[in-house]
């Protein structure tokens, strides 16, 4: 990849990974589905503004919004409310190394529903590996008796599965025309159709106590910077480098939630925790496949 390429990886990564440390300051103050709320629908109308200097035409035609809205739900409304929710009982950096699990979900996913992708040797042993790493880290929480913290993880599990649907689900926009800038802004859009009533509903935010600044300050860095800022750096990494080199970026996200978490928030992840981290990555380096055949090549060497 070019200088350009990582450097905006790299970005895209802190602001990924930023997210975890927004939702970690926000929760304390602002019910799961509020946050949620706010998020896509403050990113949306960012979009929405943003469209003339994009130069993205917004999506058209029923079979496209309809697409779009399950979209919306698989990719935004279930995982970010199940992941914010998590995030009430587990630190950021946890809860970022466990989202890094959404390309192992993925290679299942695209092996049971699609026949051009099955799943090969190196990707189950990539699975196997985060499915240990994933219960070192949720095998402590169980035997030491913190039951609060065994959901919060099926959570951040459901989460990402829930990722992974939404991945093999939206490859068909290609064939019905959709652009994935339109995409990123249809599914924050029909996200934020869907969260409004629901959040207005249950938790009745106007009778919450007013957030404080630092609140205020994360829901806009989640909104505009983990969100709406970040969908465009996407998009343009998609145009530089391709599919397969941005899948580098789940290897950054939970150095940058670990980072924030620590020296902003203070909390400390358990060596189990590390453990965890270090078997899942393997795991991802096995299913991308180039670090194993990088390091083939200088034994070979």
């Amino acid at each position: 990849m070019s200088f350009l390429a990582w450097s905006l990886l790299v970005a895209l990564s802190v602001l990924w990974g930023g997210s975890f440390f927004f939702v970690g300051v926000a929760v304390a103050e602002i019910p799961p589905l509020t946050l949620v709320a706010l998020r896509v629908s403050l990113a949306a109308m960012m979009l929405w503004a943003a469209l003339p200097m994009l130069g993205v035409a917004p999506p058209r035609g029923g079979r496209a919004w309809r697409a779009i809205a399950v979209m919306g739900l698989v990719n935004n409304v279930i995982p970010f409310t199940l992941i914010v929710w998590a995030q009430r009982t587990l630190p950021s950096g946890l809860a970022a190394i466990l989202n890094a699990t959404t390309p192992l979900w993925t290679v299942l996913v695209a092996h049971a529903l699609t026949t051009e992708e099955k799943a090969t040797p190196g990707k189950l042993a990539g699975v196997l590996f985060g499915v240990a790493g994933v219960a070192a880290m949720m095998g402590v929480d169980v035997l030491g008796g913190a039951p609060a913290a065994g959901l919060a993880t099926v959570a951040m599990l459901a989460a990402t599965l829930s990722y992974a649907v939404a991945g093999v689900f939206g490859r068909r926009f290609r064939a019905i025309g959709v652009q994935p800038m339109q995409a990123a802004l249809g599914q924050v859009t029909a996200s934020a159709l869907m969260m409004l009533p629901l959040a207005l509903a249950v938790d009745r935010p106007w009778a919450l106590p007013a957030p404080s600044g630092a609140t205020v300050a994360a829901v806009l860095g989640l909104a505009g910077l983990s969100t709406a800022l970040a969908y465009v750096l996407y998009f343009r990494i998609l145009a530089l480098a391709g599919a397969v080199n941005l899948l580098l970026v789940t290897f950054l996200i939970p150095v940058s939630a670990i980072l924030l978490g620590t020296l902003v928030l203070g909390e400390a992840l358990a060596p189990c925790h590390l453990l965890g981290m270090a078997l899942i990555g393997l795991g991802l380096a096995a299913i991308d496949g180039r670090p194993l055949a990088y390091a083939s090549r200088i034994l070979r060497w």
